[in-house]
């Protein structure tokens, strides 16, 4: 006999797992998939969203054969998406674009103009808790009224990747509250699309989907069902953002607790009660469920960094390794393992798409700095490391003024090296906690369908559940090292703020 199981579904950047929860948090089976993300010019990013969403039927059908296979019945299924998308739609509710995502940066010059008007941009910023920044749909809205009046016109429905995936899975078009939260255009206070952002942006409300808790479910449709080879009726939990349902998966659920994620992005995040926003700007605040929220700030470039240094520079995108049955970035980690803390002086900053938390600029770019002949590919693969480390120290810095750090749990594809573990916990100069379950929107969104069912009582009931399966000590002379080293890497960023918009607008002139 086997305790109910949920599939947690978590449809990221540019892959997504399906895995098959009990409430002790075993993962039973699971699957993977993958997809691209179209960068057809400077600061665009965008994806078909029908290849998504085909992605997410196989690996929720596989899991479920194995399921079956194995005797064992489905009470569900919780989806998790990443943020800030958008996709506008006619009439007959038929996509008029690709999804536009949360790396997408082409609205920067209408952001620039925005904040200039600095009492607006506050103003914006306490109501929805997202600072003016061009990763959020707000910004992509304003964008498409201005560069594509005609398509403008033509939209009727205004579509994120949650509720397009979960109109395909339900018939229902809906948004959850965490991911209404992380449009800018969703007032946190009133729990409600803001009128004011709304008239701004001139949309109306009947544009957007219903607003609805995390836990709200609706029944799969017979089609999908079918599809998928589940029963048709079966609960369909509306879920949550993959950002904040993190901090569930992984147990970081108390005052003091906090998570540090590097994926195809990267963030940290802490739980509290209310809506916070910061003095200086630099964070956000999204809903988790209808009295928790998640605070924290999120970084463009994580994992993406270390795939073009896998694919532009080292080269190891190549068949021959998998042949030899070698994972490319288990090499890159041995190479940057044999150079010492600091990488002798070479510097990343990893601005390639521009940056989010916690300077919200998009006009940034990336850089080594410091470069000289004794420097190898080894030494970049270090510095690129390391570089995405100091960004995430930067949010660590802001978030340090909401409250005590007590406990900094990791997840994401980057817990897989000891050695990126150990630069983290250096350059943060703080114990880092490997949990046992490193999954963890999949199993926060799991989570979620445990607690729409009556099996949980709240998140809460996580903190105990996900154990401990390593903890990294920060080494004194590699946080000295660090320290000295994120000193010059913050100076870097403020003194050449004015070449940054320089070059971007350069680069930008290229493909007009």
């Amino acid at each position: 006999m086997h305790n109910s199981v949920w599939i947690g579904v978590d449809i990221g950047t540019t892959g997504v797992r399906a895995i098959a929860y009990q409430k002790n948090g075993v993962n039973l089976c699971d699957s993977n998939e993958f997809y691209p993300l179209e960068t057809p010019y400077p600061d665009w990013a965008e994806q078909n969203p029908e290849i998504i969403y085909k992605a997410t039927e196989k690996v929720i059908r596989d899991t479920a054969n194995t399921l079956i296979y194995k005797g064992i019945p489905v009470s569900g299924i919780a989806i998790s998406t990443v943020m800030h998308s958008f996709a506008p739609a006619n009439e007959k509710r038929e996509l008029l674009s690709n999804m536009i995502t949360w790396a997408d940066s082409r609205s920067v010059e209408i952001v620039n103009e925005l904040k200039k008007d600095i009492k607006l941009t506050r103003n914006f910023y306490e109501k929805t808790c997202c600072p003016v920044h061009a990763c959020y749909p707000f910004l992509k809205i304003l964008w498409l009224k201005k560069t594509f009046p005609d398509v403008f016109s033509k939209m009727k429905y205004i579509y994120s990747l949650k509720d397009y995936v979960f109109e395909k899975l339900t018939n229902k078009w809906v948004i959850d509250k965490s991911s209404a939260s992380a449009s800018g255009l969703y007032n946190a206070h009133k729990m409600d699309w803001d009128e004011d952002i709304l008239s701004f942006a001139d949309i109306r409300k009947e544009q957007l989907p219903p607003v609805v808790s995390t836990t709200y479910s609706q029944k799969l449709t017979p089609d999908a069902a079918q599809r998928l080879n589940l029963p048709k009726g079966l609960p369909v939990v509306i879920g949550a953002t993959d950002g904040v349902l993190v901090n569930v998966g992984i147990g970081a659920v108390k005052p003091g607790q906090l998570s540090a994620t590097i994926g195809t992005s990267g963030a940290i995040r802490m739980l509290t009660k209310n809506p916070k926003v910061d003095k200086k700007n630099r964070t956000w605040c999204y809903n988790l469920t209808d009295d928790m929220w998640v605070a924290g700030g999120a970084i463009n470039n994580g994992g993406i960094i270390m795939r073009w240094m896998r694919d532009k520079i080292c080269h190891y995108n190549s068949r021959r390794l998998d042949d030899i049955d070698i994972d490319p970035y288990d090499l890159m980690t041995l190479k940057a393992s044999k150079i010492p803390a600091g990488a002798e002086g070479l510097l990343l900053l990893p601005f390639f798409t521009g940056e989010r938390a916690p300077y919200w600029n998009s006009e940034l770019r990336g850089m080594f700095f410091g470069l000289s002949l004794n420097h190898s590919r080894s030494h970049m693969i270090r510095a690129a490391m390391e570089g995405i480390c100091f960004s995430l120290n930067c949010v660590l810095t802001a978030l340090k003024d909401f409250g005590k750090i007590e406990d900094i749990r990791v997840s994401g594809s980057f817990t897989k090296s000891t050695l990126w573990l150990q630069i983290i916990s250096d350059i943060f100069g703080e114990n880092i906690t490997l949990p046992q379950n490193s999954e963890g929107a999949a199993f926060g969104a799991a989570v979620l369908g445990f607690i729409a069912s009556g099996e949980m009582n709240s998140i809460s009931d996580t903190a105990n559940l996900i154990q401990s399966k390593k903890i990294y000590y920060p080494q004194k002379e590699n946080f000295l090292t660090y320290k000295e080293l994120f000193d010059i890497y913050n100076n870097l960023y403020q003194k050449l703020q004015p070449e940054f918009t320089r070059i971007t607008t350069y680069q930008n002139q290229m493909y007009k």
